[in-house]
């Protein structure tokens, strides 16, 4: 039986995750969170050894709500192609979310460019499990060249999530939702090349 995280823990990461994704990681101390999240230093040393774990917990919590989306959108009753714009749907609804500021993912990695960092593995790893969801996904629409679809996918989602927070999110939402309409009819049409 899976034991629930504290309060206090539950707290410093929910308190960590809105301002880490607001201000950004580097920005923010432990004392600030501290503060912000009520609790006492001793406390949130329990429960984090240093700020690098909270970090990763972090980004651990918005991998999984990520997954939850995905899988949200994936376990319906819905043709293949039509899977494929259900996920991209979700993001669209998340780039028109209030207080959006792109995908936590690209802002933590420029604040970790170092490849052996745990942080930076962390956000790898999240990449790679969706590129491979949308590999598969697009595999089930037509199975030629859908690596390719795959990575097509990924930049049209990364460029969405980056110009969402620059520009109107609905124009940007109604261009990624076409392009990735798009995507799968092209694919879908591929035939045997």
């Amino acid at each position: 039986m899976a034991t629930r995280p504290s309060e206090a823990r539950s707290r410093l990461l929910g308190t960590a995750s809105q301002i880490f994704y607001a201000e950004g990681i580097h920005a923010v101390g432990v004392d600030r969170i501290v503060a912000e999240a009520k609790v006492t230093r001793a406390t949130f040393y329990r429960h984090f050894p240093g700020k690098e774990d909270l970090v990763l917990a972090y980004l651990q919590s918005v991998d999984e709500a990520i997954r939850a989306q995905v899988h949200g959108a994936v376990s319906g009753d819905l043709s293949a192609g039509d899977t494929v714009r259900a996920v991209a749907t979700t993001i669209a609804d998340g780039i028109q979310s209030p207080g959006f500021r792109g995908c936590a993912f690209l802002n933590a990695v420029a604040e970790y460019p170092d490849p052996d960092s745990p942080v930076h593995q962390l956000i790898l790893a999240h990449r790679q499990w969706f590129h491979d969801t949308m590999h598969t996904l697009l595999a089930r629409v037509h199975e030629t060249k859908a690596e390719a679809a795959a990575q097509h996918f990924v930049m049209l989602r990364d460029g969405a999530m980056a110009a969402g927070c620059l520009f109107d999110p609905a124009q940007i939402c109604d261009t990624f939702l076409r392009g990735v309409d798009g995507l799968v009819t092209t694919h879908g049409a591929r035939g045997s090349d």
